[in-house]
């Protein structure tokens, strides 16, 4: 996406999307494993707590959280580069999937990311805002971009060793299906 006239907004949603404002690598690895567990997302699964700070302090870093009935339901990262930005994770826990918060997030992060310039004096101004997904991202995941106006720039073929193994989920055995939250017994 080259210009924010470009956003195709979704349909607004009763949610708060509040900034991460504190760098916390329990914070970022919960939702890194809890959102991208379902989709192969393996490469930061073996990181120590100071790998953790060090990806999250590196300048142009932001992270969007909506909460929905006082629970965080997924995030997005963004990173700005130059004149770049990128939308380095995004997606929602499996209980927040299929309630159209997906393009509203995803609305919100490209405007956060047309302004990230004006929040990092490191980042020059905002020319293209962009994403890489692939086949093993949800489902959802293409129509979502290209629905708010991205566009596919390039297409790759490439082996994914990890697209064999299973999906480790954010805790062993989780096959709970998309949209489904298990009921949980009161205490």
């Amino acid at each position: 996406m080259h210009s924010p006239a470009e956003l195709i907004p979704a349909k607004e949603q009763p949610v708060e999307i509040r900034a991460v404002e504190e760098v916390s690598p329990e914070f970022a690895r919960y939702f890194y494993t809890a959102v991208g567990g379902h989709w192969h997302w393996f490469g930061k699964l073996g990181w120590n707590w100071d790998q953790w700070v060090e990806w999250l302090s590196r300048p142009g870093f932001e992270t969007y959280v909506p909460w929905v009935g006082g629970v965080p339901a997924g995030y997005i990262a963004l990173r700005g580069v130059g004149s770049e930005v990128e939308i380095e994770n995004f997606g929602l826990l499996k209980g927040f999937i299929g309630r159209g918060l997906g393009g509203h997030l995803l609305t919100a992060g490209i405007r956060q990311a047309w302004t990230l310039d004006q929040r990092h004096e490191d980042v020059a101004p905002i020319t293209r805002v962009w994403v890489n997904t692939n086949t093993l991202d949800g489902p959802a995941a293409l129509a979502n971009y290209q629905a708010r106006g991205l566009t596919p720039y390039k297409t790759l073929e490439e082996e994914r060793p990890d697209a064999d193994r299973t999906a480790p989920g954010p805790w062993p055995g989780w096959d709970g299906p998309p949209g489904v939250v298990r009921e949980v017994p009161a205490g």
